[in-house]
């Protein structure tokens, strides 16, 4: 009712335990400015151990509307909004109230987290437990909470579409019998090749000899057995830097990075053909076969072919080395082959 004057506070008496459960982010100080008592969320924050008798300008930074120093400064905010400190956190902002204590001596300062709420969840290791039931801050942990369950689930989600694009890709781009890169691999990796002038490659194109005949007396389950083994071999003869393809039915290329000399093609292939020659068993039985290899070098041209020129010489390299009897290793431009394996020379040959 108006014109009537303002009914006196009343004093209830409250338990400390009643305090704490109601403002758990509460200071109690005396008229000297120390600390009587605190909420435990607020002890938990300090980290201090026993805070009574403790200056609450050592833990507490009045920043605004005014800085207060002595317990009559502190006093002298009261009922005013104000903004705050942790001296061991300066850097999380606070909200307060001050309200003087009636009948006891002093008065208590009581905190909120505000918007840094979740800032400071995550520097003090807080929970709902550390909050009063009807606090705002307790919906905000909720809503914190369930958005980042949701950024985590979002971030899994994200983390198996990218580890399943990239399988589809890694399968998209591999030769599943044989487990090295397939024809359209290659065909990228050739053209990126082609595209960098900093470096020369070469490239070899390798025709298994004999591989119709293991198909034809053992089996095509023979025949795919070879193919895995033939993978294994160029796999084992490669570096990380280089890249073996299937890109046929019995048809490999094999990309080398840097520079390579022909003597070096000339090892190289005569080493593939030799281990291709060693009998690989199916069954207990073993399978023949030998290699055709046409190589060519990028660095042997005046300036960069384009990938249907070097596919077409290395063509013609293998071509040569098929029509001069197979089971040898001809670089493009070579007028004469080297001598031929010894199972391609001779088809009725056998292992020991």
């Amino acid at each position: 009712m108006t014109g009537l004057p303002p009914a006196p506070d009343r004093v209830i008496a409250l338990s400390t335990g009643v305090l704490d459960h109601l403002m758990p982010m509460h200071l109690w100080f005396d008229d000297a400015g120390r600390v009587v008592q605190t909420g435990p969320t607020l002890a938990k924050m300090l980290a201090r151990g026993d805070l009574a008798g403790v200056p609450v300008a050592d833990l507490i930074e009045i920043r605004r509307p005014a800085r207060a120093r002595t317990a009559a400064d502190l006093v002298a905010l009261a009922g005013q909004r104000l903004s705050l400190t942790l001296r061991s956190a300066p850097d999380l902002p606070l909200r307060g109230t001050i309200a003087v204590w009636p009948g006891q001596a002093g008065a208590i300062l009581d905190i909120s987290l505000g918007l840094s709420f979740a800032g400071a969840v995550a520097a003090f290791d807080l929970t709902l437990a550390d909050f009063s039931p009807c606090d705002q801050t307790v919906e905000l942990m909720y809503l914190y909470e369930a958005n980042a369950s949701t950024a985590a689930l979002s971030r899994h989600l994200s983390e198996r579409l990218e580890a399943a694009r990239a399988a589809a890709e890694t399968q998209a781009l591999t030769d599943a019998l044989s487990g090295l890169a397939n024809r359209r691999a290659m065909d990228l990796e050739i053209e990126r090749r082609l595209a960098d002038l900093s470096e020369d490659f070469a490239l070899l194109h390798i025709d298994l000899d004999l591989f119709k005949q293991v198909n034809d007396t053992m089996g095509h389950a023979a025949g795919d057995h070879v193919i895995t083994h033939v993978g294994a071999v160029l796999r084992a003869e490669t570096r990380a830097s280089d890249m073996a393809a299937r890109v046929g039915g019995d048809e490999f290329l094999l990309l080398l990075s840097g520079p390579v000399d022909r003597d070096g093609l000339a090892r190289l292939g005569a080493r593939l053909i030799a281990r291709l020659e060693e009998p690989i068993l199916f069954e207990g039985k073993p399978c023949l076969i030998s290699a055709s290899i046409g190589a060519v070098s990028s660095a042997g041209y005046p300036r960069r072919p384009d990938i249907d020129g070097l596919l077409a010489d290395t063509d013609l390299a293998l071509y040569t080395a098929k029509r001069t009897g197979r089971g040898r290793v001809v670089l493009h431009g070579d007028d004469t082959p080297p001598p031929r394996g010894r199972r391609a020379s001779d088809p009725t040959a056998r292992a020991p």
